[in-house]
Order: structure tokens, then C-alpha cells, then sequence
């Protein structure tokens, strides 16, 4: 049966990687997903192939892994003892392993991993909540940084969480994010030793902002924070208040009333808002909230396993405006913000966000709710970021031939790109440091038609819509 299940598993890898070749990121779910309402990059549902996925990354591995999981429950058969299997042939092979788990967590799959590595669990006592963050880096220190490589998303490494839960998983190939990624686990490891220091290793409240928090991955901006040390809670607020047109989201446990608020608030706004909760946020004030104010447009979960997405979509329908997804292991509650270790990403990237609906949609419909907003590109006057001044572009229309001029205010990391109205990147005019001053820049549009120009400048960004004759 296995043998059947992994050939299975080489056609639809094949089918998986010609969808997203070329890209620097891969996001998976594990149900249904919508592809009627995709907009060129298809959302993909692993469908009990989690497992195998995970298997195949690790089988990359050349030098390292850095494990950071919040529990790893497996038996002695099944599929999750062929992650321990393929972990153990790692450490076999030579590549250095390391292992931080949650000390109050059962992770009785640590009985498979071979005694030569090191593992560490998290504080105990009464003083520590959780170690919940759910990453690995594969080669993060690799000569080559194409093979780089950090997992993550709202997924355990358990059956549970990968057959029969709601959840989510990013992928994503960058050399810059993976060591953002490992001077995190080495701060709770203790230092960069194979061996952990538990007399130096930092933990919840006694772990400091390591100040990294902004990449550049294929043109998009990509935020990375940990909790508690990095405020976290901020940057999801800042998320939500920032939807334009529409916002949705899936998460666990929803408690943090100040979200529930500045959700409402921009329903009133006129945004476009549908949301899903677990039921084992029932109980809570924002559920209140919701189905006071929301009404069909709430759904809680109450099926077969639990809905154990953490994710909010921004103007998945705007490409003018700033479309992104908000995932990783942080729950929307006070706890996760302040108290407990986690991470978190903001993936500011149309096709993102465009992927993560598919899912949302058919989580959505299967609990009873419709959706009925439509895409469109409504922005119409962009907003200039505060680090640039006098941004133009001319002519505008132009039969293909732009010129984009600004005063640049101080030196700074510049990424520009053109975006067509179907969320695809068609040109990456640039992304390197530029100093300050007077800045231009000429660039040619491929073909007419409609297309948006984005700007990135630290964590600003700037839209405007060209239009090529």
C-alpha cells in the first residue's frame, strides 16, 4: 500500500512543482481547496501527503536541520515513524541535527529519533507557558543559497494535524529568511554548538528582538516576527487595519478582542469580511462580536478534527492595493503575543494571497457560507511612502517605454516590480541598496494592456496602476 501511496506521490510531486516552478514559495493545504476562483497559480491540497512532502525535504538535507516543533507524536509504524526513519537516515548520512521540542508536550515521537541527536525541550516551570512555534531549516548555512531552505505554517508533526485537521504549510527557499529563522533557534538553543546550552538558552520572556524582520524573496516583501520578544500582536493589527477591499481569516483560537474590533471596524469601513473560527473559541468574547455583527458571513467549525489554521488574507481581490497572507503558529490570543515562543509571517504577494482563498473558499462553502465579491483592481489614488518623495512615472498611458523618477530619503533597500492584473509578477525591475538623492529608472512593459507598479521601500509600499498601449 505504501509503495502504491508513494508512487501516487511522485505524479502529483511532478504536477506540483510544474505548477509552481519558478517560485521561491510553496504553500500546501491539507483539504479541499477552490481552484474556480484562482488566478493563475493553483492552490494545491496534499490530500495525506504531508507526510511524504515533509519526508522529501528532509531527504534534502546536506549539512543541517534545525527542528523547532511544538509536539511530534508518532508510533511505531506508520507514517510518521518514516519522518523519524528519514531524520535518523539524515543523521546517518552526516547532516548535523538539532531539535528543540515543548517540554510539557507529549512528543512521544522523540522515541524514534536515533539517541545521537541532540534535542532540547523548553522550560517546565511554572514561569513558561509553551514552545509552539512548528519550523524546520534545511541547510540554512549551505554554501549554495539556493538550498536553503525554511518550513512552516500552523502544522504539528502529527497523523492528527496532518490527515484529519484544518491546516497550513509555507515553504519558501531563501538564505537570508533561513538565518533570520536559525539565530531564532539558536537563542533558545543556547548558542550555534551541535550540543545545546541550557545554562545560555532563552526562552519566552527572556528572549530579545533580533531586529530581523524585513527580506525581499522574488520581488515580494516578506515580514518575519517572533513572539513574545518581537510584538507581534502589532504587526497582525496592522494587517488587519490595512484592508483596503477584503479580508478573511481562519484561525484556532481567536480571544484578542482588539482584533475582533478592528475586523468590525472595517466591515463598517465597507471591506468585504468573512471569517472562520474553530469552536474551541466559542467561548470567547469575539465570538460574540461575530455573530452579532457579521452574521452568515461567520462560520465556526465544529466537525470532524479541529480548524487549526492561523491565517488572515488581505485584498486578495485588489492587486492596486496590497494583498497578503498572515500565517504561522501564533493563535490570536493575548498568550501567543506575550507569553509564548512563536512565529510568524507576512507574505505581502498577490499570489498569496490568491492561493490561500482558494482554501478559504471551500473551507467556507463546506460549513454552509457563500462568498460573493468579485476581483477588481479599485485602488485609485496610491499613497506615497513616507521614505520617498515626488515618485512619478511618465508617460502614462505610453506605448511601452516608462520613466520612474523619486527623491530617496535616506539609503535604503529599493525593489521594484511590475505586477499584471492576474497577480503575476512579469518584470522585476529591480531590488538592490541605493543611496540617497534624486533616483530614475527607465523600464519597458511587455505587452499592452493594465498593469501595477509596485514599490517596496523597508516595510512601505507603494502601488500605481500603468497602462500600457
Amino acid at each position: 500500500m505504501k509503495i502504491f501511496k508513494s508512487a501516487l506521490f511522485i505524479l502529483f510531486s511532478l504536477s506540483a512543482i510544474k505548477a509552481s516552478a519558478g517560485s521561491k514559495f510553496k504553500y500546501y493545504f491539507n483539504h479541499a481547496v477552490d481552484n474556480t476562483v484562482s488566478t493563475g497559480v493553483n492552490a494545491i491540497n496534499l490530500n495525506g501527503y504531508i507526510d511524504d512532502t515533509l519526508i522529501a525535504y528532509i531527504n534534502r538535507a546536506k549539512y543541517t536541520l534545525d527542528i523547532a516543533v511544538y509536539n511530534f507524536t508518532s508510533y511505531s509504524t506508520g507514517s510518521l515513524s518514516n519522518v523519524a526513519t528519514a531524520i535518523n537516515n539524515a543523521y546517518t548520512r552526516g547532516v548535523k541535527v538539532r531539535w528543540i521540542y515543548d517540554g510539557n508536550s507529549t512528543n512521544s515521537g522523540l522515541s524514534l529519533i536515533n539517541a545521537g541527536i541532540y534535542t532540547l525541550g523548553s522550560p517546565t516551570s511554572s514561569g513558561y507557558t509553551i514552545m509552539h512555534n512548528k519550523f524546520m531549516v534545511v541547510d540554512g548555512y549551505s554554501p549554495n543559497p539556493d538550498e536553503s531552505i525554511v518550513w512552516t505554517g500552523s502544522t504539528n508533526w502529527s497523523t492528527a494535524q496532518f490527515d484529519t485537521d484544518y491546516d497550513n504549510i509555507v515553504i519558501i527557499q531563501d538564505s537570508a529568511l533561513a538565518h533570520a529563522y536559525i539565530d531564532e533557534f539558536n537563542m533558545m538553543w543556547g548558542g550555534s554548538s551541535i550540543a545545546p546550552n541550557a545554562s545560555a538558552s532563552k526562552f519566552g520572556h527572556t528572549k530579545t528582538d533580533l531586529g530581523r524582520h524585513n527580506f525581499t524573496i522574488d520581488g515580494r516583501q516578506v515580514e518575519l516576527y517572533f513572539s513574545p520578544s518581537d510584538n507581534t500582536g502589532n504587526h497582525i493589527l496592522s494587517s488587519i487595519n490595512s484592508a483596503k477591499t477584503d479580508l478573511y481569516w481562519g484561525v484556532y483560537t481567536f480571544t484578542y478582542q482588539s482584533y475582533a474590533n478592528a475586523i468590525i471596524t472595517r466591515k463598517n469601513n465597507g471591506v468585504y469580511v468573512a471569517g472562520i473560527d474553530d469552536s474551541y473559541s466559542h467561548t470567547y468574547t469575539p465570538y460574540n462580536t461575530f455573530t452579532t455583527n457579521l452574521g452568515a458571513m461567520f462560520k465556526e467549525y465544529s466537525g470532524t478534527g479541529i480548524y487549526h489554521n492561523k491565517y488572515l488574507i488581505v485584498d486578495q481581490s485588489d492587486t492596486c492595493s496590497d494583498p497578503l497572507v498572515l500565517t504561522g503558529s501564533h493563535n490570536w490570543t493575548n498568550g501567543a503575543n506575550t507569553d509564548n515562543d512563536e512565529n510568524t509571517l507576512i507574505i505581502h504577494d498577490p499570489v498569496a494571497a490568491n492561493v490561500y482563498y482558494q482554501s478559504f473558499k471551500a473551507d467556507f462553502t463546506s460549513m454552509g457560507g457563500a462568498l460573493t465579491h468579485q476581483d477588481g483592481c479599485t485602488t485609485a489614488v496610491p499613497e506615497l511612502a513616507a521614505s520617498i518623495n515626488g515618485l512619478t512615472l511618465s508617460p502614462n498611458p505610453s506605448i511601452g517605454n516608462f520613466v520612474l523618477s523619486c527623491k530617496i530619503n535616506k539609503p535604503q533597500q529599493l525593489t521594484i516590480s511590475v505586477i499584471s492584473l492576474d497577480g503575476k509578477v512579469n518584470n522585476i525591475i529591480m531590488n538592490e541598496w541605493q543611496s540617497s538623492g534624486y533616483f530614475k529608472r527607465q523600464f519597458t512593459l511587455p505587452a499592452p494592456g493594465m498593469y501595477v507598479i509596485k514599490v517596496i521601500t523597508g516595510n512601505e509600499v507603494y502601488t500605481q496602476r500603468l497602462i500600457c498601449e
